[in-house]
């Protein structure tokens, strides 16, 4: 297959099948546009209980796959925030952990994966609920990046801590945890909230520069109220 990301905002990225029998997959709703000779199927993508999986982390339930029945067929993936799309080629990184909303679409050899956090403060306070989601196999997946992208490769025992909704995705091989943010004044003065997550190397994080929970909650502050 071959694809062209279109757009800068709001992009889309438009996947062009080299020959029939060639798949794509997303959430249930993802797709923007496709060309005559695509056909959809729409189901939970290796049962219930990995559907129910991806609920918790984020994701529709189902999933639909889109097949070309001939080459040359084309189906595109839009964005459903401004920023960036970012394809991966998953056997390159050795497995990627995505936080959820970060997965956009992949070809049907990648797998997508519910992943438990080892520690409990993770699940709770890592703002990922206790499941994110891994990526594995081979092929081209594509990342949602709100707002801008940025990389970072650690080096063994090097450490990175990030406000938990910056975060896009990091290779397997880095550790994952959230610690408490120290001192009492930075907890209730600092803005950051009470915790922030903890990224040890060796391996590749990928960040993002705009963070939708904190967005969410500017507009919210927005919208007058009935007393009002």
């Amino acid at each position: 297959m071959k694809y062209e990301i279109i757009g800068n905002t709001m992009p889309a990225v438009e996947v062009t099948f080299d020959r029939a029998g060639e798949a794509m997959y997303t959430q249930s709703g993802g797709m923007a546009w496709m060309s005559a000779g695509v056909s959809m199927e729409t189901n939970t993508r290796g049962g219930v209980l990995r559907g129910l999986g991806r609920m918790f982390a984020g994701e529709s339930m189902f999933m639909a796959t889109y097949t070309a029945g001939r080459p040359g067929s084309s189906i595109a993936f839009s964005a459903t925030f401004p920023g960036e799309i970012l394809p991966v080629r998953v056997e390159e990184t050795g497995g990627l952990v995505c936080q959820k909303g970060a997965f956009l679409a992949a070809e049907d050899s990648v797998k997508l994966d519910t992943i438990l956090t080892k520690k409990l403060s993770s699940g709770f306070f890592g703002g990922e609920g206790f499941i994110l989601q891994g990526l594995s196999g081979r092929g081209t997946a594509f990342l949602e990046i709100d707002g801008n992208k940025v990389v970072k490769n650690l080096g063994a025992g090097e450490t990175i801590y990030v406000d938990t909704g910056n975060v896009v995705a990091f290779q397997s091989s880095v550790k994952y945890e959230i610690e408490t943010v120290k001192g009492f004044a930075n907890i209730f003065l600092g803005g950051e909230g009470l915790f922030l997550t903890k990224l040890t190397g060796p391996g590749q994080v990928i960040l993002q520069t705009q963070n939708i929970g904190e967005f969410a909650g500017r507009i919210a502050g927005m919208i007058p109220t009935g007393g009002n």
